[in-house]
């Protein structure tokens, strides 16, 4: 299985040579001392640890099952996009998740696609994530899901040369946004003569971004630029709650529990010191079935009774809306080309990886026969929980799974083992390379758009593909270099420091 690294090109006749658009970068790392990177790595964390940048492990060990909080570990060296190769991938993406919201819509509505025979209608019939409740409802601007987070891998081709797939959608509540901005304003305070030195595109502006993506969706009686946002949050307790308190922030607006909320005559309102303020649009962080006792699950407090009777009414927006859920389940995932082709008329322009869906018994029947060599995964799991990395697995592991596919087919679909590219990272013996991933952020308002670059997430430990927080990975900065400002300054570090000087009355 051919290999690809994003830094390091493999020589037709053995060794490497440094990639193009990580050159001056590789030059600079070159002349670092390992000492001062261990001091950077280790101020970085003890940044993070004091201003509360965690994510809380549930089911943990050490602590009786209870959740307990870790610092994400930050990876010092960044990964590299060019702007070329990020072109091309902000076209598929947008391409992407606009045939993805047209699909939610049609299939709330019309269901083209299902009278066209392209996806079975039994796989959305008979899908939890698919709710009846918004059947027929009229959102604004036929837009489901405002924020995507996409799953982009790289492996090597038969050529050698990187190709990037989409290994998952997440459409209901993606996270990590936070520390993609977290990310960088780290990399700039530790190490901001890098800034000067590369040209890279910048995300601090992703929050501003966001808002205007949650105001464009306001309801109709509503106006989309004094449009009160909130941010619905679980509470203190959930994994992402720093995420939800820092984009609330971040966005100047107000941070809820379901407890601050209340329905009248079909509105929503928040309760303030003030008394009762209309609520336009509810950027939520909470599941489907914890959003409205009165319709999903009974006994949930992290809601708001009547939510649903008032979306319904069309006066408040939920982001993402209820139901998005039934487009981002692993078994819709391989019909996602179709959907472009359906909708759109285009060809794909990312790839999907190669997925069996085991409810066919024909594929079933294959993955059976292969699964030390195959990943497996539940079709509702995530986090890297309830998946099967068959060539990394024990024999009692793979038996598990077989009796669980025969019990349960349609839960699980099947990928190839894919040898995810690596970058250099630094570890406990040096600086080695590591499998990564990528998450973009795609926001759809009035326009689809995104800030260039994504989380990047590194599987820390040695051979692993399993790159998710709640599995011990880390994270890095990405970096998507500006292909027409070559030898300037990052554009971020420019408007960092025009920053400073105004806030010192313009004086060096």
């Amino acid at each position: 299985m051919q290999k690809y690294d994003e830094m390091y090109a493999q020589l037709p006749f053995g060794g490497s040579d440094v990639r193009a658009h990580y050159k001056a970068y590789a030059q600079w790392l070159a002349q670092q001392p390992p000492a001062t990177l261990a001091d950077r790595a280790a101020e970085a964390e003890l940044i993070f640890r004091r201003v509360g940048i965690t994510f809380a492990v549930y089911g943990d060990k050490d602590a009786g099952g209870a959740g307990t909080e870790r610092v994400i570990p930050f990876d010092l060296i960044p990964r590299i996009i060019p702007g070329a190769e990020w072109q091309r991938m902000e076209a598929g993406l947008v391409q992407r998740v606009t045939a993805l919201n047209r699909f939610i819509e049609d299939i709330y509505h019309e269901q083209a696609i299902l009278r066209a025979g392209l996806v079975p209608t039994e796989l959305i019939a008979r899908n939890s994530q698919y709710r009846p409740q918004m059947a027929g409802v009229e959102v604004p601007r036929g837009i489901y899901a405002q924020i995507a987070g996409i799953d982009i891998v790289r492996a090597a081709n038969a050529q050698g040369e990187g190709e990037y797939f989409v290994l998952e959608d997440n459409l209901r509540v993606p996270s990590g946004v936070s520390y993609m901005l977290e990310n960088r304003r780290m990399m700039m305070r530790l190490f901001p003569d890098l800034f000067t030195r590369h040209a890279v595109e910048p995300v601090a502006h992703y929050p501003d971004m966001l808002l205007e993506t949650l105001r464009a969706s306001a309801p109709a009686a509503a106006s989309s630029a004094s449009a009160t946002v909130v941010v619905l949050t679980p509470g203190m307790h959930n994994s992402a709650y720093f995420e939800h308190a820092f984009l609330a922030q971040q966005m100047g607006v107000e941070l809820v529990e379901g407890q601050d909320l209340v329905v009248r005559d079909k509105r929503v309102y928040m309760r303030t010191t003030r008394g009762l303020r209309q609520v336009d649009v509810i950027y939520r962080r909470v599941d489907d079935d914890f959003l409205d006792p009165q319709v999903f699950r009974p006994t949930s407090t992290l809601g708001c009774p009547g939510l649903m009777e008032a979306l319904r009414a069309g006066n408040v927006s939920v982001c993402n809306t209820v139901g998005t859920g039934i487009a981002d389940d692993k078994s819709v995932y391989p019909y996602v080309p179709e959907m472009i082709r359906f909708y759109l008329g285009e060809e794909p322009i990312l790839s999907n990886v190669p997925t069996w869906l085991c409810r066919k018994p024909d594929d079933l029947k294959y993955v059976l026969d292969h699964l030390h060599e195959l990943v497996v995964k539940e079709v509702h799991g995530a986090g890297g929980y309830g998946m099967l990395i068959g060539p990394a697995a024990t024999r009692a592991e793979i038996a598990d799974f077989r009796r669980a596919l025969l019990a349960n087919p349609e839960g699980y679909i099947a990928q190839p083992t894919l040898s995810l590219s690596s970058c250099p990272t630094m570890v406990d013996s040096g600086i080695a390379p590591r499998h990564i991933d990528l998450r973009p952020f795609v926001l759809s308002g009035e326009t689809v758009r995104m800030a260039a670059g994504g989380l990047t997430r590194v599987a820390l430990q040695e051979g692993s593909l399993v790159v998710n927080s709640s599995q011990g990975g880390g994270t890095k900065d990405t970096w998507v270099l500006n292909a027409e400002a070559s030898g300037q300054p990052s554009p971020e570090l420019v408007q960092a420091l025009g920053g400073m000087v105004q806030g010192m009355g313009g004086r060096l």
